[in-house]
């Protein structure tokens, strides 16, 4: 039976080493699609910040601030 239990470890460590890497896989992927969403949500505020900038330019050309 010692070759049993040998088998029978050896696929259980197997195992567990299976799961710790899709895990760290899973984290992995997980914190690169939090990065990209934090990129997304930054450009779409620079973009948002460079429009009232060029609104604001307009309204003043238009009042004759400029």
């Amino acid at each position: 039976m010692g070759f049993m239990d040998d088998a029978k470890e050896t696929a259980e460590t197997a195992g567990r080493k299976i799961k710790d890497a899709f895990e760290d896989t899973a984290d992995r992927i997980g914190d690169k699609i939090d990065e990209v969403k934090a990129d997304a949500e930054v450009k779409k505020a620079e973009a948002e910040r460079d429009s009232v900038e060029r609104r604001n330019e307009v309204k003043e050309e238009i009042r004759g601030d400029h």
